[in-house]
């Protein structure tokens, strides 16, 4: 990366990692933008020109897979690099399928995230070795029980979640309100035993894979 610094806008819900990031790349990166927050993030965006972006896929609000389409009509040149607790080879599919240029464990170390901001910032793909190869998809016979699991309803919502839409985008789908999607997420996560919103997500992302691939065997 030669001539201008890079611009770069970082977001985290933690504000010791914003500050933290702040502090260690500076050196090489002008800092345009933080954020905290999904919402908050797109604002930012909406009015703040940049080259990279470190989006954590924790946010309050709208998470980091749910606002990636909206980042990527906002800003199309944006380079995005996802920078997660989530060591998972299915959210890391997901994120690059969603418009992320690259994928890193919060745990790598920082020579590690130079050298993945240099390659997204150049337009090349980075997965970090750290994320398993396998994304230990599950076959379709047991998505097919745990969708047996669901009423109707909540089987559809399960498989729009896995498409990467938002609870908001759901409700607007289905004639519901985005209140009503969060309680039906609630009640999804109860029946299969998920403890948090990313095993949510992770599921929905699983069974949209499992049951579009067997949607296309179908057609063939």
């Amino acid at each position: 990366m030669t001539g201008a610094r890079p611009r770069l806008v970082i977001a985290d819900d933690h504000r010791v990692v914003v500050q933290g990031l702040q502090q260690l790349l500076g050196g090489r990166f002008d800092i345009v933008g933080v954020a905290y927050a999904g919402d908050e993030l797109l604002r930012l965006l909406e009015g703040t020109a940049a080259d990279g972006l470190l989006l954590d896929l924790s946010l309050p609000g709208r998470n980091g897979l749910d606002i990636l389409p909206d980042i990527r009509a906002l800003q199309p040149d944006l380079k995005v690099l996802v920078l997660t607790m989530h060591a998972d080879r299915v959210l890391a599919e997901a994120s690059i399928a969603a418009g992320a240029l690259g994928f890193v464990p919060k745990d790598a170390g920082m020579d590690e995230l130079e050298l993945a901001l240099e390659q997204v910032l150049g337009g090349r793909r980075y997965v970090s070795p750290r994320v398993p190869k396998s994304s230990h998809r599950v076959a379709l016979d047991a998505m097919h029980a745990s969708l047996a699991r669901l009423t109707e309803r909540q089987q559809t919502i399960l498989r729009l979640l896995g498409q990467g839409l938002s609870s908001a985008d759901i409700g607007e789908k289905l004639g519901l309100s985005e209140n009503t999607i969060t309680f039906h997420r609630r009640r999804i996560r109860t029946i299969l035993g998920l403890a948090s919103e990313w095993e949510l997500m992770r599921q929905a992302i699983l069974v949209h894979l499992a049951t579009d691939g067997d949607d296309a065997a179908k057609q063939k």
